[in-house]
């Protein structure tokens, strides 16, 4: 058995003269996956449409309806940073199937990962920072509905502080948010996660591993998680135009094998989501992306899972 990969279509939409949200690079990072032999056709699953009942346990129903039938009020569509489409709401529901598809395969096989994923700035009523809805936060909260897991570990180390995920599990033991980002980056009002670790601008590859090696296996002792959903943002690499950290390529690499091989060291299952990442060198930033999954093949074959 191969480690599981969940994919789906992509859709492109422009956000900024000259630039385009790089929703492209999820069909790109699955073709240069195939090309460099990383995965296989047979290893890969595609997600259903979910069930809006899915959805509505963490946003306000009255959002999810304006938003899917494209009749949000025009300040807070701005405020998501994304013209709407029927093609992307549909793209953005298909999104959330993926992340529950991909903690669902990650129970059953130990380690799973997906080409998408990581919208941690979505609020229940309102979106923000190009997020729509919290696919990990509505993952969570369906896995345990479903009664697949109690206890969720959220490891959140995109450069950005998972703002919208804290606040949704505020009040919520059954879910631990932890958030390892540029301290002086987006957003600029930040919400309180169970643990939150603030960087300094400009961190490189060996100071930011120590740091998350101070916190990481400690972490998943206290916690005890049926599950950990790591969200894997590579805007923490020195040339990401929205990261201000310094991360090298071998320090993305380092990084992803720290946290998969200690959480399945440790037994406890591994839900990879790519996050965010933004460059203009598109090639580039999807190999970035794809680090993760070479690092999960690799760790999946270490451990026989």
């Amino acid at each position: 058995m191969n480690l599981p990969i969940v994919y789906h279509s992509d859709y492109v939409a422009p956000l900024l003269p000259g630039h385009r949200f790089p929703m492209s690079k999820f069909r790109l990072l699955y073709q240069m996956l195939l090309a460099d032999e990383v995965i296989e056709p047979s290893q890969v699953h595609t997600p259903d449409l979910p069930p809006t009942e899915w959805i509505e346990l963490v946003h306000d129903r009255d959002y999810v309806q304006a938003y899917c039938q494209g009749t949000l009020d025009p300040k807070a569509q701005r405020r998501i940073g994304l013209p709407w489409s029927p093609a992307l709401a549909n793209r953005t529901c298909i999104a959330v199937g993926g992340a529950v598809l991909t903690a669902q395969l990650a129970l059953s096989h130990g380690l799973a990962c997906n080409t998408a994923g990581g919208t941690h700035h979505a609020f229940p009523n309102l979106g923000t920072g190009f997020c729509i809805f919290n696919d990990i936060a509505i993952a969570s909260r369906t896995i345990q509905n479903l009664g697949l897991a109690q206890k969720i570990l959220i490891l959140d180390l995109d450069v950005h502080q998972g703002d919208a995920t804290a606040v949704i599990f505020q009040d919520d033991p059954s879910v631990f948010t932890f958030s390892m980002h540029c301290e002086a980056n987006f957003p600029a009002r930040k919400q309180k996660s169970d643990l939150d670790v603030g960087l300094p601008v400009g961190m490189e590859d060996e100071a930011y591993l120590y740091t998350l090696g101070k916190y990481l296996e400690d972490l998943l002792s206290e916690v005890k998680p049926d599950l950990v959903f790591y969200d894997a943002g590579v805007d923490t690499h020195i040339d990401d135009r929205l990261g201000k950290l310094a991360l090298s390529d071998t320090g993305l690499w380092r990084r992803e094998m720290q946290v998969l091989s200690t959480c399945v060291r440790l037994g406890y299952p591994v839900a990879g989501i790519i996050g965010g990442g933004y460059c203009d060198d598109m090639s580039a930033l999807v190999y970035r992306h794809s680090i993760l999954h070479r690092a999960a093949t690799q760790v999946y074959r270490q451990y026989r899972l």
